[in-house]
């Protein structure tokens, strides 16, 4: 087990086998303690010696440097004497703690939490019980200074949710006795939180102390009037009257018409009816864009879904099951190649069975299906069922149904590079599509489409406007999983724009929630990944720990790794091993790096394969067009292979 770290109580760290780590003194704790609060962002050494001493010593930089060296030892005892450090970094102008995220208590519980508000209630509430173990005391406890108190405050906000969130897991897992002690516990250390308050009431009421729910709300009327001079929200006030009139709480507003709906359809469709699996489809399409646990959910049962579609031997209800999954889909790179694969035989079987008086529909949303599903291939036969579910879709005017064959269009325009443009067209149509007829998660889609291309144009000033529109959208129509892309995007935009420092603490920020995100296409190896074309765009090495995990990357990242650590010939190997990239958004980045390393190789052959592939795009920023990372200008790395070919004697 990798060495682990505690700040939700007294500071301290265990080491691999998970005995405790002495950490010497305090002043060696606080600089620990200030890297743990930054997650991951570099702290200049400048801000640590500020956030140690109210009045610093003349030696104080030295000895903040001296305090590193020691926890290096204490933290990584067996690394070799001049091995770089792989958890207290050094970067640029301070230092970094390069730890896993589920190796700090804190980062971990604020991630389990998170996690936890998208999960069904039994899960909710083992995940939160644990959570909650892992509070020792109060969070940073060693510590009196003002960073800790933020970051405490902060972590306690957090706690108090979670604390709420187990409760509202007990009632609707009926354990409203349950719920009582640790409400009346949380209402008389933070009388100030009116949620707490009518958890307490409702969890009494319905564990039959009615008097006792009615003393409760009583009781939190009078101290928010007392000692904060407030009254009581609408919440508590709508809940005493419940109570009062001897009504049970029950859900109220959406809630209430999502529990008697589903109570009416259970009733009232038989189990084994072809309605209930297609109108299962329409709940999936939901569920995948309300979070990572939905869209997890939504991927798995999709499968099911149409597996038993095809046991019931009928093509034309196969293919609205497959095709009715219109989820729209941004990221090139599939979360799960092989379900993917599989989806894509089905849809092509449907396809065959299909009889001619088979609606044109039907027919274009399992070729858009084929489209989507394909992405990052290099056959043709996906783009050319992309444009006929296209024309099908001008044919019958149905705006969903373009909708989705524009997205399977815009899934097939990576046959080569420089394709920003025509990308940004169809981003343009689906904003306008969407607009006029309603599609809001079209909108979405269009606009990250228009991020991406703009982002790949060096076009800012549109993709900040496009991003904002996207998180508008994301915001008014519960779509957290935009702000995956739209936080990398401006991170990618520090990157394009900003400092390297700067630049690099963005994307280490942005990468803290992408753990857990449900989408292993994005969360794998692209913080690395930026990182490193960050690193090649600024000329720096590419020194990264032997253990970073770059997931799909690896072979693109890996000849030049070596070379930084001056294995000059396993790089060479490497190299040669180098597949062309996959079709997708990053095909421009990765080439940029399999032609700097065959630059600094000599590798011609290479140079020539890279210098032809990125040629179409010299007008753009390599990678920018994923808008999550970039590394530079075309222009620059061709620049580049030319002057290598050119010095070597061939330009092909």
């Amino acid at each position: 087990m990798p060495v682990g770290f505690g700040v939700l109580g007294p500071v301290t760290a265990w080491d691999d086998a998970g005995e405790p780590v002495d950490l010497k003194g305090p002043r060696h704790r606080a600089v620990l303690a200030r890297l743990v609060a930054a997650r991951g962002r570099v702290v200049p050494v400048g801000q640590i010696v500020d956030d140690l001493w109210d009045d610093p010593p003349a030696g104080a930089v030295g000895a903040v440097r001296t305090f590193v060296a020691a926890l290096r030892r204490r933290l990584e005892p067996r690394r070799p004497p001049r091995e770089p450090a792989r958890l207290l970094v050094t970067e640029g102008p301070g230092y970094a703690l390069r730890a896993d995220p589920g190796t700090v208590d804190a980062w971990r519980f604020e991630d389990t939490v998170s996690a936890a508000a998208d999960a069904l209630p039994r899960a909710a509430l083992d995940r939160l019980d644990e959570a909650l173990g892992w509070w020792r005391g109060p969070a940073y406890a060693d510590f009196d200074q003002p960073w800790a108190h933020a970051e405490r405050s902060r972590l306690d906000q957090i706690r108090l949710t979670a604390v709420e969130r187990r409760a509202e897991a007990l009632l609707a897992l009926d354990r409203a006795a349950d719920a009582v002690p640790d409400l009346d516990a949380h209402v008389a250390a933070y009388p100030w939180r009116e949620d707490g308050w009518a958890l307490l009431a409702s969890a009494l009421y319905r564990a039959g102390r009615q008097a006792d729910a009615l003393a409760v709300l009583r009781r939190a009327r009078e101290l928010l009037r007392d000692q904060l001079g407030l009254d009581p929200g609408p919440r508590l006030r709508r809940l005493e009257t419940d109570l009062l009139r001897q009504t049970e709480p029950e859900p109220t507003g959406a809630a209430r018409v999502w529990a008697e709906t589903a109570a009416a359809y259970e009733r009232s469709v038989v189990p084994g009816a072809r309605a209930r699996l297609e109108s299962t489809v329409g709940l999936l399409r939901s569920l995948a864009v309300t979070g990572p646990g939905g869209l997890e959910a939504a991927r798995d049962q999709r499968e099911a879904a149409i597996t038993a579609a095809e046991q019931l031997g009928d093509p034309e209800f196969t293919a609205r099951v497959i095709g009715g999954y219109d989820v729209p889909a941004i990221w090139t790179r599939s979360d799960d190649p092989a379900q993917a694969a599989r989806v894509v035989a089905a849809a092509q079987r449907a396809l065959a069975g299909l009889g001619p008086d088979a609606p044109e529909a039907t027919r274009a949303r399992l070729l858009a299906t084929v489209a989507i599903e394909s992405r990052g291939t290099a056959s043709p036969g996906p783009a050319q069922s992309a444009r006929e579910a296209e024309a099908i879709a001008r044919r019958v005017a149905d705006p969903a149904l373009l909708a989705q064959a524009l997205n399977g269009v815009y899934m097939q325009t990576f046959h080569r590079a420089g394709l920003a443009a025509e990308r940004d067209e169809i981003g343009a149509e689906l904003v306008a599509l969407a607009a006029r007829h309603g599609l809001a998660t079209v909108e979405i889609l269009g606009h990250l489409i228009r991020v991406q291309a703009r982002s790949a144009l060096a076009d800012f000033t549109a993709a900040d406007a496009h991003a904002e529109a996207a998180d508008r959208l994301a915001a008014r129509h519960e779509s957290p999983l935009v702000g995956v892309f739209t936080g990398g995007y401006r991170a990618m935009r520090t990157a394009a724009t900003g400092a390297y420092p700067d630049a690099e603490a963005a994307y280490r920020s942005w990468a803290t929630g992408l753990a857990g995100c449900g989408m292993p296409g994005v969360e794998r190896g692209l913080l690395p990944l930026a990182l490193l074309c960050l690193r090649v765009w600024h000329d720096r090495p590419a020194d990264f720990p032997a253990d970073t995990d770059w997931g799909p990357y690896a072979p693109w990242a890996r000849p030049l790794v070596l070379l930084a650590t001056d294995r000059r010939d396993e790089a060479a190997r490497a190299l040669r091993r180098t597949p062309a990239p996959p079709r997708d958004l990053l095909q421009e980045a990765l080439w940029c790096l399999t032609g700097r390393a065959a630059v600094a190789l000599g590798d011609r052959d290479v140079m020539l394969r890279a210098r032809d592939a990125l040629a179409p795009a010299a007008g753009e920023l390599a990678g920018a067009g994923s808008g999550l990372l970039t590394v530079g200008p075309v222009a620059a790395h061709l620049d580049r292979l030319d002057a290598a070919l050119e010095g070597s004697g061939d330009r092909g």
